[in-house]
């Protein structure tokens, strides 16, 4: 339908500020920045008059420019409009950023035209209606970040990690590419939307493989263990490119997932693969995150933390979590990194909050007593209200990880040192969180019905990782809250300082690739 067209306005207008941006003679100008700051401000207005139309008309897929089934075509439903207000909101935070950020230098107007570009890739990939636009927008993407990776190629470090992302992102490009062949030989045609109707109703040969080689490329593109190396390095970058990259192009895996998941969710392998990764990857980057004594460094091993627990809830088939996922991380990462330059500064004048309550043994045991109550007793109440489902082992197993987060988070509050006002704050926070957590995901299930569906009941191979998951995340969460009583020990040193420097994964995922790399030339 024609008024599936108006995401494209947003890509459109920013093309003239990028090509405005890239022609001109005057990079030191504010009208430049005023310009791009400008057409940012109009991509958010057209991506905020397609969730109108959304709301008014429904979803629907726009006239097809191509051939034998393939070509350019926009899709218009609640997931690619969810991300596109998203994309075109922190677009027009960092290109204002960037306008600023790059003042004296003399190409700072080839800087706004590259940033623009890779915001109007990233728009097209995720309104994409076909997959020849899809996979077009995918490449795009990649190598206008490549760009901007290497703005400054005297950097040794920075072209290193540039290069070691890019040829990731090339095997998963790859990968991506025959996926997507096999799901046109099947479904007969290109248009997503179709697809994932042929998914639903009829039996793919080709569909265990097809999501195999999907999955490869989600978890390559969103960096997930033990190809998570380069996001720890890109730290050379301008920090406008950091932004995007943390806050918006390191979703694509991710997203991908969540675009063809009735696809993933055929291959019981393949959700179990990303359950496992996903939640590995997510333990082991929050670990190494808390070893890090550098702001930017800490940030990007979260960004690795944080997109494992997307690929996790993409492997529970909890795709509307995974949805909401990226909203909030990349709103929280974008503030993060844009600010990163001023934190030490906010620290050194923040007032001292007085002596911190270290929680005990028996203290932190209490915490997760507390939090276990809490979790039940706000779980039923919803579900007496709002006829919550419950029963979900998929949600039981996120629900559990907040209760970890919830118990590390009140126990404090709950030493036997603690003032009464600490308490009272900590609890009132856990309780806020809990109920914050069944509001949203509510919220999340309701917006994406039906395009994206409740998780099914899982196989004895998920069931088998769930519990490893839980008990997993409840070790290192009580590791995490007894920390201050065994910090001091030898063995903890040794443990923060192999820690800081990622159990050596990425020297030897570097070593391994090099020594193919030579294998090739020689034959």
């Amino acid at each position: 339908m024609a008024y599936a067209l108006m995401p494209l306005a947003a890509p459109l207008v920013l093309s003239i500020a990028a090509l405005i941006a890239w022609r001109s003679r005057t990079p030191q100008s504010g009208a430049l920045g005023n310009i791009c700051e400008a057409a940012t401000l109009a991509a958010l207005a057209a991506s905020v008059a397609s969730a109108v139309l959304l709301l008014l008309h429904g979803p629907a897929t726009s006239p097809l420019i191509g051939a034998l089934g393939l070509g350019l075509s926009i899709r218009l439903d609640i997931v690619s409009t969810v991300i596109m207000l998203l994309v075109s909101f922190i677009g027009w935070i960092v290109v204002r950023y960037a306008a600023t950020y790059m003042i004296g230098n003399p190409e700072r107007h080839l800087f706004l035209a590259k940033i623009i570009l890779t915001l109007i890739f990233v728009m097209l990939f995720v309104m994409s209606g076909n997959v020849a636009i899809l996979f077009a927008a995918w490449i795009a993407t990649s190598l206008s970040l490549h760009k901007l990776l290497v703005f400054f190629p005297e950097r040794a470090a920075a072209l290193r990690a540039a290069k070691k992302k890019y040829l990731f992102a090339r095997v998963g490009d790859v990968a991506l590419f025959i996926s997507l062949v096999l799901l046109v030989i099947e479904a007969g045609t290109g248009d997503i939307a179709s697809i994932a109707s042929a998914a639903r109703s009829e039996k793919f040969s080709y569909a265990g493989t097809a999501a195999v080689l999907l999955a490869i490329a989600a978890m390559l593109k969103s960096a997930q263990f033990p190809s998570h190396g380069w996001l720890t390095e890109v730290m050379e970058a301008p920090t406008p490119v950091s932004a995007l990259l943390h806050a918006g192009v390191i979703n694509a895996g991710g997203y991908l997932l969540i675009r063809f998941s009735d696809i993933v969710v055929l291959s019981h392998g393949v959700m179990a693969t990303l359950l496992f990764i996903g939640g590995f990857t997510a333990i082991f980057g929050s670990l190494v995150m808390l070893a890090q004594p550098q702001v930017k460094t800490s940030l990007a091993w979260s960004t690795i933390a944080q997109m494992g627990f997307m690929i996790f809830q993409c492997g529970l088939a909890l795709f509307p979590l995974a949805l909401l996922h990226i909203v909030a991380h990349s709103l929280y990462k974008a503030h993060a990194f844009l600010s990163s330059g001023s934190a030490i500064e906010t620290v050194a004048k923040s007032r001292q909050p007085g002596p911190v309550a270290i929680p005990g043994a028996r203290a932190v045991l209490r915490a997760f007593g507390a939090s276990v109550a809490i979790y039940i007793v706000i779980g039923g109440l919803w579900g007496l209200a709002f006829g919550f489902d419950g029963k979900s082992p998929q949600l039981v197993a996120v629900g559990a990880i907040l209760v970890f987060g919830v118990a590390y988070l009140i126990a404090q509050g709950l030493a036997d040192t603690a003032p009464r006002a600490l308490t009272m704050r900590t609890s009132a926070a856990a309780v806020a969180m809990s109920v914050s957590y069944f509001a949203l995901q509510a919220f999340a299930g309701w917006l994406t019905y039906p395009t994206l569906l409740p998780p099914p009941a899982p196989e004895p191979l998920q069931w088998f990782l769930i519990a490893l998951a839980f008990i997993s995340f409840g070790a290192v969460a009580l590791a995490q809250g007894t920390f201050p009583l065994w910090a001091h020990h030898p063995a903890a040193a040794v443990v923060r300082v192999h820690l800081a420097r990622g159990l050596y994964i990425n020297a030897i995922v570097e070593r391994l690739m090099a020594r193919t790399t030579k294998n090739s030339v020689r034959q």
